[in-house]
């Protein structure tokens, strides 16, 4: 069997996780390539090589992507999806030598947060690493959370579960519940990045600690507030010793239990990365987060003579792995009509597709081919085109496309 590895990668950190694994990797997310040699490092040994004078780093691996930017060592300019490529090889590497496997049967990477252009890299990074394209996966630090959290105990998410996470460059709130009482199981999860935040070298001193510990109470006073918690769970390098913060951990501690996991994001990757390898789902519920639709689109279709609901997405989905490609013969209708149904079912509302420039014919002599695919969460790309009908009438030129807001 192959490894079955999540991987959260942050433009400061990396941390990495194998299915049913104990060890778990952290490293800074830098590469470094060494003077007048062909050779890459990553992490503390990129540091080091840096730090002798003998290597030449590079930092923000991901901002440096998501803007087709470039970075210039020995003359030589290096494309920033190229040094993704070559960091992920070397961190792929680490478990691979470790367990002596070399085989990834599952990738799931998260993210902070999500993008097109991020996502399709880590795709082309996977033609790379020789890793088949259906093996990886894409997730937001949200739904890591998510699985991370439904991966344990009921008692833990029996009522809401908060998620403080302290990195050196920010401190972010996640908030997840679950909602019974539905056909299915629903489990909302967001986060909120915090304005009070502050750089963990403060802590190195007492004054800086109490400081600290006195901005994370007006947090958590603020956002704990009037809600009844099951779980706080505690992440990220400010969080690897907590004697720092004690009014902090006295007010979280009441009436609620209280957990720190610092490589949480990459467990839940681990968790979702074999969860896709399954046949049947473990987590029978509808996953609302960033990364997955807030609405479920449909059309209204005849099928057999009678008149149906065709789904086209459902909340919940995957909108970077949700594409979907129809055909219909049209009636005498001019226009196409998709159903837009947000979780609050009152906000419901339909989208008309104009087919301008399509061609007049009887009704039931046009056939439309309808393509669907998403931007992001929010955003539906429509395209439809004419197919003609057979011998009787040959496909035109004719083309419509839309977006639409969710």
């Amino acid at each position: 069997m192959g490894l079955i590895i999540g991987l959260d990668l942050c433009d400061a950190y990396t941390q990495l996780s194998c299915y049913e694994k104990e060890k778990n990797w952290t490293l800074p997310t830098i590469i470094c390539k060494c003077k007048n040699e062909d050779e890459w490092y990553v992490g503390e040994e990129a540091y080091a090589r840096n730090l002798v004078g003998n290597g030449i780093l590079v930092d923000k691996l991901l901002n440096l992507v998501s803007r087709d930017g470039t970075a210039t060592i020995e003359n030589v300019k290096y494309e920033g999806i190229h040094l993704l490529e070559l960091f992920l090889e070397r961190v792929l590497l680490l478990p691979q030598e470790e367990y002596k496997v070399k085989e990834i049967d599952q990738l799931v990477i998260t993210l902070p947060s999500l993008s097109g252009k991020v996502m399709d890299s880590f795709l082309y990074c996977a033609d790379y690493l020789k890793i088949p394209r259906e093996r990886v996966h894409i997730i937001s630090h949200e739904e890591s959370f998510v699985y991370y959290v439904l991966s344990q105990k009921k008692e833990v998410w029996s009522n809401q579960v908060g998620l403080f996470d302290l990195s050196a460059d920010c401190l972010c709130y996640y908030e997840l519940k679950v909602q019974r009482g539905m056909q299915k199981m629903m489990v909302v999860a967001e986060s909120e990045e915090q304005e009070e935040t502050f750089n963990l070298d403060i802590l190195d001193t007492p004054p800086g600690a109490k400081m600290a510990d006195k901005i994370l109470c007006a947090c958590g006073e603020r956002l704990l507030e009037k809600k009844l918690f099951s779980t706080i769970i505690l992440s990220g390098k400010g969080f690897e010793r907590q004697d720092w913060a004690p009014e902090f951990m006295k007010m979280i501690c009441r009436r609620r239990k209280v957990y720190a996991e610092t490589a949480l994001f990459s467990q839940g990757a681990a968790y979702r990365a074999f969860d896709y390898m399954q046949e049947k789902t473990s987590y029978p519920f509808v996953c609302i987060c960033e990364g997955r639709l807030k609405s479920t689109i449909s059309m209204q279709v005849l099928y057999k003579d009678r008149i149906s609901q065709l789904v086209v997405a459902s909340a919940g989905e995957n909108w970077y792995e949700s594409k979907t490609t129809m055909e219909f013969l049209l009636d005498d209708s001019r226009s196409l009509e998709f159903v837009i149904t947000p979780m609050n079912p009152k906000q419901k509302r339909t989208e008309t597709i104009v087919l301008e420039g399509f061609p007049n014919r009887q009704p039931w002599t046009t056939r439309v081919q309808v393509n669907v695919g998403f931007l992001d969460d929010s955003t539906m790309a429509i395209a439809v085109r004419d197919k003609g009908f057979g011998e009787i009438f040959e496909a035109t030129d004719a083309l419509v496309r839309r977006e639409v807001k969710l």
